[in-house]
């Protein structure tokens, strides 16, 4: 199939290795960052915190929370130009959901007498809330469609990435308490360029089951 979406995710991977010298311009991370912005959610609560982490005292600090587990991924905190913390609320809220109504009523979505009536949406993010409050397994997955936009926005901007799971969510609630403000961050993304000879995945080839494995046309 030849189609620019199709060749995209042909060229994706996940890098292994990346080269330390090559930077993200300024230009594409401006793409980047406005199309995380833009990534859908359930009714549309954007329960995230996107955390860039860019600077070299950030990095460091990034570096520091691999001390105990996931060494493997410990490299990327410094190789690659930048990482992204993907952060959700664990216990989204009215208030929450409030700024998002608010929101669309500044953008005339909305009609301000009818901000009341706009909660009513709210009634799905109660289904997802346990008796203690925490809808986590709810707001965790809002947060993965970010991420997979922007994978894509990464491909087509011929940026590669490293989704990590493989992080100590608990050193990183830690050491950046501040930033998160008791959002919860359980993966990361590294963004970059590869090392072109040291990272073995780039030519690798293509690996998915068949179609016919994966889908039904009904």
């Amino acid at each position: 199939m030849t189609h620019p979406i199709i060749t995209d995710l042909q060229n994706r991977y996940t890098a292994k290795k990346y080269d330390p010298s090559k930077r993200i311009s300024q230009q594409n991370l401006e793409v980047i960052y406005e199309a995380m912005r833009l990534s859908a959610s359930s009714i549309n609560s954007q329960p995230w915190k996107f955390i860039v982490i860019e600077s070299e005292q950030a990095k460091q600090r990034l570096h520091d929370t691999f001390a105990h587990k996931f060494q493997f991924n410990q490299p990327h905190a410094k190789a690659a130009s930048h990482i992204i913390l993907f952060a959700y609320n664990p216990e989204y809220k009215r208030k929450d959901y409030a700024k998002v109504i608010d929101s669309d009523i500044a953008a005339k979505r909305t009609k301000s007498q009818d901000r009341e009536q706009a909660f009513g949406a709210f009634a799905f993010a109660d289904l997802n809330t346990d008796k203690t409050g925490r809808n986590a397994s709810w707001t965790k997955a809002q947060t993965y469609l970010a991420l997979g936009n922007t994978l894509h926005v990464l491909a087509r901007l011929g940026i590669d990435s490293t989704t990590m799971e493989g992080i100590d969510s608990a050193m990183i609630s830690e050491m950046f308490a501040d930033e998160l403000g008791g959002y919860t961050c359980d993966v990361a993304l590294a963004i970059g360029y590869h090392d072109s000879v040291e990272d073995y995945n780039a030519a690798l080839p293509k690996s998915r089951l068949a179609a016919g494995q994966v889908m039904q046309v009904l």
